[in-house]
């Protein structure tokens, strides 16, 4: 287990906690990847009000997130 806190991020901070070896720009590209492969976790997503795009994520969608993809 990691320190990792589930609470309101942007896509881009929350995309480098997933790969903090990869400049920002990519990390984010890397993350919409992800989800956009995983079409449950969209669908859950999209329950929330998420839409692609979005460049805040609330802590309801994180959770999720790391739900699907697990801890960064």
């Amino acid at each position: 287990m990691t320190d990792f806190i589930i609470r309101a991020y942007g896509w881009q901070e929350l995309a480098i906690e997933y790969a903090p070896d990869l400049t920002p720009e990519s990390a984010a590209k890397r993350l919409s990847a992800w989800v956009a492969y995983n079409k449950a976790l969209v669908r859950a997503l999209e329950e929330t009000g998420w839409r692609k795009g979005q460049r805040v994520l609330t802590p309801r969608q994180v959770g999720i997130i790391v739900e699907y993809l697990g801890e960064p």
